[in-house]
């Protein structure tokens, strides 16, 4: 089964406490069959939507990751690279 580990950062600005926040995270992350081919193509710093839970990297790792079991691609999104 084709298996794909990789990390994914997010940006937002969430409402907290009657303000605003700044949110910037990175997390693990792995995907398995067809999500692994779908992120195996994809390019750097695309953007996305990942829909999956939150888990043991493996029953010999503890680290928390996520594991990815749906991916929406934006269109018109751009990528990273984009100016």
């Amino acid at each position: 089964m084709p298996a794909v580990e990789f990390r994914l950062a997010h940006e937002s600005e969430q409402d907290e406490a009657g303000g605003k926040r700044k949110v910037l995270a990175e997390i693990g992350a792995v995907a398995f069959d067809s999500q692994a081919r779908l992120m195996a193509g994809a390019k750097l710093g695309v953007q996305a939507k990942f829909q999956g839970f939150l888990a043991a990297k493996s029953k010999r790792s503890q680290r928390l990751v996520l594991h990815v079991t749906n991916i929406e691609f934006l269109e018109g999104a751009g990528d990273a690279s984009t100016p």
